[in-house]
C-alpha cells in the first residue's frame, strides 16, 4: 500500500483491537480493512507491445473498423517508446451492434491485459461511481473500486459501457463524478468516499462506448477522444457473416460444415429482407434461427414431420441413434432462407421508380444508423395555413416554417407563383407516422418538396439530399454523414446533395462507400434546384410506364371495338372531350 493507505489501515486496525467483537462497529471497521487489503495497489500485468501480434488479434476478431484499429496500434507504438503513457480516454460512438464492446475486449486481448466491463446504463446516483461514506449503514465502495478489485491489477482495460445512458436525480449527477475518473491529469488521485484515501487510476486504460454523441455531457466529451463507428455496408455484413457469424453459429448449434452451406445469395437475402439495422446483431440472430431449425430437423430424423426446403437435399433416412445419422449437406440459398425464416420482415426500401410532383427523398440519421426519409407535399384549397404530419419534432417543424418563409419571400427567383399560398392549405407529410422524426437536416428536402408542389414540377426520383437551411437559402453543415450515405446506397440512390460545409468530412468517408455515389456539394437552395429539377433529365421509367399504359389502353379499346353484340349494330365511337 502507499504510505497514506497503510497509515489509515493501521489506524483502523488499532481501533479494531480495542473494540468488542460483538460491537456493530467492529464489523464496519473489519470490512473497511478488508477492502484496503483486497484492492490492488501495485500488482500489474506485463503489456504485450508487439504491434504485429496486436494487428493480427484485431483483424481476427473484427472485419473493417480501420480507424479504431489504427488508433490502438498508434497507442501500442508509443508504449514501445514510453513505458508509462498517460493516454487519452477513447470513446467509441456508433449504432448498436457495430462491435464497440467486443472491440474493447479485443484490445485487452491484444495488450495481454485484464478486462473488466462496467455498465453505466440507468445509473442515477453519484455514489454508484464514488461510493458511500462509511457513516451510512450498508455503505460500499463505488463501481470503479469494485471493478479494480475484480481485475486484481492496477492496469486493466476498463470498459465503461453506455456512457450516454446515465441519468440524474436528487441524489447527484453520476456523469459529474466521472469527470475525475476520466481525466488523465486527475485520476491518479481518485478519492472514493468509502476508502477515503487517494487511489491511482492513471495506469488503467479506460474505453467508453455510446450510441449517441450529443447525449454525452459536454464536459465529459471534452475529456475523451471520440472515435465514430458508422454502420456496415451490405458487403461488409456479408464478409462479417462469412468470417465470424456463420462459423460461430454452426459450432454453437452442434452442426458441422458438411451439414450446412450458406450461399452468398442466401446471406444477402437475410441482410436485405430480414434485418433492418446498421450493425450485425439481428443478422446473428437470423442465422442462429436457420441453424437452430436445421439442428431440430436433423434430430427429428430427416424432416419427416415437415416439408424439406426447396433447395435442400433430402436428409438421410433416420436411424435409431442420432449420433450415427449422417444428413446430407443443406444448401442455404434464397428459397431455403424463406422456408426457414418465413415471410420477409423488411422489404427493400428502394427509391421511387419515377419522378413525382411534391415528393422528394431526404436522408435522416437515427440512433440505429441512417435512413431514407420521404417528404410529401400537397397544396389544396382551404384556409391559409401549414399542416405538418408524421410525428415531427419541434426542430423539424421549425425547419418546415423556415423553408416556407424562404420560398414565399423568393418566389419569383425560384420560379414559383407568388400567390401559391393564397387561400391554400399546404400539407407536409412524412410517411411512417408512428416513428418520431426530428432534426434540422431535413430543411433542404422540405424546401424542394414545397417548390415542386408549388411550381408543379416533378422532382427527380434518383436524388436524395440532406442539409439545414437558413432564411437566406444557405445550407449549413449536418452530422451523421457516413450513416446517411450508407442509407442512400441501401436505397439504390446514385446522387446525393450535401452542404458545401461538409466537404471537410469527405476524407473520412470509406472509399468503398464513395465508389458508386455522386456526392454533390452545394451552398444554396438555387444551386440544389438545378439538380433536383434538371430539365435535361428524362424519367425513362415514367416514360416507359406511360407508353405501356397507352399500348394497353389501345389494345383494350380495340378489343372492345371488335366485340359486337348480336342484336346491335356497330356504331362509331363518339369523340372524347
Amino acid at each position: 500500500m502507499p504510505e497514506e493507505a497503510l497509515a489509515k489501515a493501521l489506524e483502523e486496525l488499532d481501533r479494531l483491537k480495542t473494540m468488542s467483537p460483538m460491537s456493530p462497529e467492529a464489523t464496519v471497521v473489519r470490512n473497511y480493512i478488508d477492502w484496503l487489503c483486497d484492492v490492488p495497489w501495485t500488482q500489474r500485468t506485463e503489456d504485450n507491445l508487439d504491434i504485429a501480434h496486436a494487428k493480427t488479434i484485431l483483424n481476427e476478431d473484427h472485419f473493417g473498423l480501420d480507424k479504431p484499429k489504427e488508433r490502438i496500434l498508434e497507442q501500442i507504438a508509443v508504449l514501445n517508446r514510453v513505458k508509462d503513457l498517460k493516454g487519452s480516454i477513447l470513446c467509441f460512438v456508433g449504432p448498436p451492434g457495430v462491435g464497440k464492446t467486443s472491440l474493447a475486449k479485443s484490445i485487452a486481448r491484444a495488450l495481454g491485459r485484464k478486462f473488466v466491463r462496467l455498465s453505466l446504463g440507468g445509473i442515477r446516483d453519484e455514489a454508484e461511481i464514488r461510493g458511500h461514506r462509511r457513516t451510512y449503514i450498508g455503505s460500499m465502495p463505488g463501481k470503479i473500486i469494485h471493478s479494480m478489485k475484480r481485475a486484481g491489477v492496477i492496469n486493466p482495460v476498463m470498459l465503461l459501457d453506455e456512457v450516454d445512458k446515465m441519468s440524474m436525480d436528487f441524489r447527484g449527477d453520476p456523469s459529474a463524478a466521472l469527470l475525475e475518473v476520466l481525466d488523465p491529469e486527475q485520476n491518479n488521485t481518485f478519492n472514493d468516499h468509502y476508502l477515503d484515501v487517494d487511489y491511482d487510476l492513471s495506469k488503467t486504460m479506460f474505453i467508453t462506448t455510446a450510441n449517441v454523441r450529443f447525449q454525452i455531457p459536454l464536459p465529459l466529451q471534452d475529456r475523451m477522444e471520440i472515435i465514430e463507428l458508422p454502420g456496415y455496408l451490405e458487403h461488409d455484413k456479408l464478409e462479417i457473416a462469412k468470417q465470424h457469424i456463420i462459423p460461430t453459429q454452426i459450432k454453437e448449434h452442434g452442426l458441422e460444415d458438411e451439414h450446412i452451406t450458406f450461399l452468398d445469395a442466401g446471406v444477402m437475402k437475410i441482410i436485405r429482407e430480414y434485418t433492418g439495422e446498421s450493425g450485425v446483431r439481428n443478422l446473428d440472430r437470423e442465422i442462429a434461427t436457420v441453424c437452430r431449425k436445421i439442428s431440430k430437423d436433423i434430430v427429428m430424423g430427416g424432416q419427416k414431420n415437415g416439408a424439406a426446403p426447396p433447395s435442400a437435399e433430402k436428409v438421410a433416412t433416420p436411424v435409431k441413434s442420432v449420433e450415427k445419422a449422417k444428413p446430407a449437406s443443406i444448401t442455404i440459398d434464397e428459397k431455403a432462407v424463406e422456408h426457414y425464416l418465413g415471410v420477409p420482415k423488411f422489404r427493400s426500401r428502394l427509391a421511387e421508380k419515377h419522378d413525382r410532383i411534391g415528393e422528394v427523398l431526404g436522408l435522416a440519421w437515427t440512433t440505429v444508423g441512417g435512413e431514407t426519409l420521404s417528404v410529401q407535399v400537397t397544396i389544396m384549397d382551404g384556409a391559409e395555413k401549414l399542416t405538418l404530419t408524421g410525428k415531427l419534432g419541434d426542430v423539424m417543424k421549425e425547419s418546415a416554417q423556415a423553408a416556407l418563409s424562404y420560398i414565399r419571400s423568393n418566389a419569383e427567383m425560384l420560379g414559383v407563383p407568388k400567390t401559391f399560398y393564397k387561400d391554400k392549405e399546404i400539407h407536409i407529410h412524412m410517411p411512417e407516422g408512428a416513428i418520431p422524426k426530428d432534426g434540422p437536416s431535413a430543411g433542404i428536402t422540405i424546401a424542394m418538396a414545397i417548390i415542386s408542389a408549388a411550381a408543379n414540377k416533378p422532382a427527380r426520383h434518383d436524388i436524395s439530399m440532406t442539409g439545414e437551411i437558413t432564411l437566406r437559402g444557405q445550407l449549413l453543415a449536418i452530422g451523421g454523414l457516413n450513416e446517411k450515405l450508407i442509407a442512400a446506397r441501401r436505397a439504390g440512390i446514385k446522387t446525393v446533395i450535401i452542404p458545401k460545409e461538409n466537404e471537410k468530412d469527405l476524407p473520412d468517408i470509406p472509399a468503398m462507400l464513395r465508389k458508386d455515389l455522386n456526392i454533390v456539394l452545394v451552398e444554396t437552395i438555387p444551386e440544389a434546384m438545378k439538380l433536383v429539377f434538371d430539365s435535361n433529365h428524362k424519367d425513362t421509367n415514367h416514360a416507359a410506364q406511360k407508353s405501356e399504359l397507352k399500348t394497353n389502353g389501345k389494345a383494350i379499346a380495340q378489343e372492345k371495338g371488335n366485340h359486337v353484340s348480336p342484336n346491335k349494330s356497330v356504331k362509331k365511337p363518339a369523340k372524347s372531350r
